[in-house]
């Protein structure tokens, strides 16, 4: 899955380029884009209890999508739009799968909630880590495991999180 962690359009505001938290809040609402996208394509591979999981995560990316679509307004800036479909990393024939793509998806909105972490201060922050939180829980469920920092031990050293991107940073092959 390939998203940009901004798109500009030609009427915004320049001065929205200039600010670390609209940067953060578009690359997050990137992101929950993108993870709406995948569990919509994997929740049909799962049934049971991890069908279950798989729609409640669907419905927490989306509650967690509509809540950065108006935080971008509250700050001034036009949310990031969904693109039409995402490209993924792997493909999903089966429950294995499944679960594989719902790990990686976590993965990458946890990278893109520590940015905003960074990028944010007061309740903001306080959201954003809790989101962090969730989405790190929830990878390690999907893996059957944990990892340290899910979403962050694929970025290289000294990258630059805007350059990168939410998605592009996590290993959009699947792989670990």
């Amino acid at each position: 899955m390939s998203i940009r962690s901004e798109r500009r359009s030609d009427d915004a505001d320049e001065s929205d380029a200039d600010s670390p938290e609209l940067t953060a809040v578009q690359a997050a609402l990137a992101a929950e884009h993108a993870a709406v996208y995948g569990y919509g394509a994997l929740g049909g591979r799962l049934d049971g209890k991890r069908g279950a999981e798989a729609r409640a995560a669907y419905d927490g990316h989306r509650a967690r999508r509509d809540a950065l679509a108006r935080t971008a307004r509250d700050l001034g800036g036009r949310p990031v739009a969904s693109d039409a479909a995402y490209a993924l990393p792997f493909a999903v024939a089966d429950a294995p799968s499944a679960e594989r793509l719902a790990a990686v998806l976590e993965d990458r909105i946890a990278g893109a909630y520590a940015d905003l972490v960074r990028a944010t201060e007061g309740d903001r922050r306080k959201d954003a880590a809790g989101a962090l939180r969730e989405a790190a829980v929830r990878s390690a469920r999907w893996r059957g495991g944990n990892v340290a920092f899910p979403g962050l031990a694929e970025r290289a050293a000294g990258a630059d999180p805007a350059a990168t991107g939410p998605v592009e940073a996590a290993g959009a092959d699947g792989t670990r």
